[in-house]
């Protein structure tokens, strides 16, 4: 490929440098006979907060409980056998209920596809221990919601507080319902995205269904080119600022798409997924995982790599990935300290991050899309009525408000952290 490391990974911390080599290790070896280079100078309690943050603690696991010596402290080899068993004891259980709700579905004659969760792990991983989930996505025809909704209250599931009525309108696709008991959050979805991104129509879907080998009973799931092309779409979305999302790119482009033939099938399907916006996506994910986690792109792949928004938004991604990984690191009493005496440089940071995370979400968009941003950030939201409850006469001061309420939530951040 031309050009071909272009990103910019120069202020990208030596903790997820790390995460990376380590990901791209195919022989375990190699980690052995450098772990006195490749381990040095390492800040291990943010390097265990950015595997864990990028859900990839399986792999990193995996690979390092091979290694022997001092290197590694023993607490952190601790943490991540932690983590490693309990998303092992999981994906169990999603499992298990899986095929649960797979078995009441289909005795209520709703079709359903599983987009996400066991599934996926065992079709990309080979192991479902070796991939996160935090919930059981199914895709079902919009005309079976409300049946749905009433089989899933019957098996105990209570669903999530209706949304607020303004982001129901503008941005939902699916309905969250948890189980008290079992504490398992299932998302049920009638289109793959939000509208109006274009999307397949669920009998589409399912005429290139595929049939989980993972249980018994039946359990259908996405054809390959359509589980590739929803979850570039669902990673480019969240800026891939987990690195799980491309390390599913990374294997299934090496497991699926290496051929010739198979790039030809994408194509043939990418108009219904997204558009005009399935060659912004195919070519910043693989731009990304080719750069990032070395995977191998064909000649029929670089096509899409070579697009110049594509690398535009790849490299406004190498950002996103580094500044959302600074979420929720706990904080020194001496760092609150210094914080607070830096107080307008903080907000100054915040406001620049805040940007430049909407500039790449603004990139990545359609032009309808585009317009539908800029109008929504003008429109009033919740958390506004919270911060200033005005009469109903007066609500429509929320507008002209809304960019002080903005500036002043960002402040308000930047002080307590």
């Amino acid at each position: 490929m031309e050009n071909n490391n272009f990103l910019d990974l120069s202020l990208v911390p030596k903790e997820l440098k790390l995460i990376l080599l380590i990901i791209n290790t195919e022989n375990n070896e190699n980690l052995r006979l450098n772990k006195n280079n490749i381990f040095k100078d390492i800040d291990w309690d943010y390097f265990l907060h950015l595997v864990i943050h990028h859900r990839v603690f399986p792999i990193i696991y995996t690979k390092l409980k091979t290694i022997q010596g001092k290197v590694i402290p023993p607490y952190v080899m601790k943490t991540l056998s932690y983590e490693y068993k309990s998303n092992t004891i999981k994906m169990l259980q999603f499992s298990g209920e899986m095929v649960q709700i797979s078995e009441l579905f289909t005795k209520n004659k709703i079709r359903l596809l599983f987009l996400k969760g066991p599934v996926i792990a065992a079709d990309i991983y080979g192991d479902i221990s070796l991939r996160t989930s935090k919930d059981l996505d199914i895709l079902i025809p919009s005309t079976d919601i409300q049946k749905a909704e009433e089989i899933l209250y019957i098996s105990g599931y209570v669903r999530e507080e209706e949304p607020d009525y303004n982001d129901w309108k503008w941005r939902n696709h699916h309905v969250t319902f948890n189980h008290p008991q079992k504490n398992i959050q299932i998302e049920i979805h009638w289109r793959l995205h939000p509208r109006p991104k274009k999307v397949p129509s669920f009998n589409e879907l399912w005429e290139r269904k595929r049939e989980s080998n993972l249980t018994r009973h039946p359990v259908f799931f996405l054809g390959k080119e359509d589980l590739f092309l929803y979850l570039i779409a669902h990673g480019s979305k969240h800026g891939w600022f987990r690195l799980r999302w491309l390390v599913d790119i990374d294997l299934l482009v090496k497991k699926f798409f290496s051929l010739e033939k198979s790039n030809i099938q994408i194509k043939k399907y990418q108009q219904q997924h997204l558009g005009g916006q399935a060659n912004l996506f195919i070519g910043q994910s693989l731009i990304l995982a080719s750069q990032l986690l070395n995977t191998p792109i064909n000649k029929e792949m670089q096509a899409y790599t070579e697009k110049k928004h594509s690398k535009r938004v790849a490299k406004m991604s190498v950002y996103y990935i580094k500044e959302m990984a600074h979420n929720n690191i706990p904080i020194t009493k001496e760092k609150l300290a210094k914080k607070h005496m830096d107080f307008f440089l903080t907000i100054k940071s915040n406001l620049s991050k805040s940007y430049s995370i909407n500039s790449y979400r603004f990139a990545s968009k359609s032009n309808l899309e585009k317009l539908l941003f800029i109008i929504r950030l003008f429109y009033p939201r919740k958390a506004d009525k919270m911060a200033l409850n005005l009469p109903r006469p007066f609500h429509f001061l929320y507008f002209p408000l809304r960019p002080f309420f903005w500036v002043w939530r960002k402040t308000r951040k930047s002080n307590k952290e």
